[in-house]
């Protein structure tokens, strides 16, 4: 029996990624003709380095497309009807969850590519002696990431930019590692979170179609403060900035493409 099931989300579009229409998880990793035309998609990369075992891959814009390309057994492709946040994205894979026979599973994105298997693999052992283990870097610039909040050695939380940038400066620099959005958790107690997670909906102001409208969105993250208020120990491993640059932007592509490009120098086809 795999003991590891890893979900990873794959629905989004990219609004920021100016002259591109696709699935943002199908850019390339090595440019061809353009940063947007070349070959190795991202979603590739990411299924290669985590570890055996049944996956999940959460789909919405050009579902198809990603489909075609992910081409390997043991994959599941489950559709999510609506873009609402990363709680939404899970809620979505949750008959996949409940239905693996795994002790536990990765979430990770599929357009954070280059993360090692290694560090996977370190989210895993940590489980051993915690609940869910979270992802997280230091930065010299925060900029608007959120920031996992602890006290002394317990983790409390994962507090978004839009809350901590009108904490006192004390508290603020308490902040000391970002959440890079990839989690190990205990399948079953995961599992058991999602109705809470579901009964709490944020109401978020979004511009869709030239409109402003309300929609409700679920944030993973409140799965850690929910854990942290059920006394259950959660985890933290570190990785590199490097290792976790997530492509949102024609400019983090082209930058992701680099450090890809200078991690396999002398690999060869």
């Amino acid at each position: 029996m795999s003991t590891v099931a890893s979900i990873i989300f794959a629905a989004g579009r990219g609004t920021r990624m100016t002259g591109y229409s696709g699935n943002k998880t199908l850019l390339p990793l090595v440019p061809g003709k353009s940063r947007y035309e070349g070959s190795h998609p991202l979603i590739r990369e990411v299924l290669d380095n985590l570890p055996e075992g049944p996956g999940g891959i959460v789909v919405n814009h050009r579902a198809q497309e990603v489909k075609s390309v992910v081409d390997r057994p043991g994959i599941d492709f489950i559709f999510q009807p609506e873009t609402n946040g990363t709680g939404g994205a899970l809620l979505a894979a949750r008959s996949f969850l409940q239905a693996c026979r795994t002790n536990r599973v990765i979430i990770t994105m599929g357009d954070v590519p280059l993360i090692r298997s290694a560090t996977y693999a370190e989210l895993l052992d940590r489980l051993d002696k915690c609940h869910l283990v979270i992802l997280g870097f230091q930065c010299r610039d925060r900029g608007q990431y959120g920031m996992i909040e602890t006290e002394g050695e317990r983790i409390t939380g994962i507090v978004e930019w839009k809350y901590w940038k009108d904490f006192p400066p004390e508290r603020q620099d308490r902040l000391r590692y970002c959440n890079a959005g990839v989690y190990a958790a205990r399948r079953s107690v995961l599992a058991g979170y999602l109705d809470r997670m579901e009964a709490r909906p944020h109401e978020v102001k979004k511009q869709r179609d030239g409109q402003w409208v309300i929609i409700k969105e679920y944030f993973l993250t409140d799965l850690i403060e929910m854990m942290n208020e059920d006394g259950l120990p959660l985890g933290m491993v570190c990785a590199p900035q490097e290792e976790v640059t997530g492509v949102d932007t024609p400019e983090s592509l082209e930058a992701v493409q680099r450090l890809y490009a200078q991690r396999n120098i002398g690999r060869g086809p």
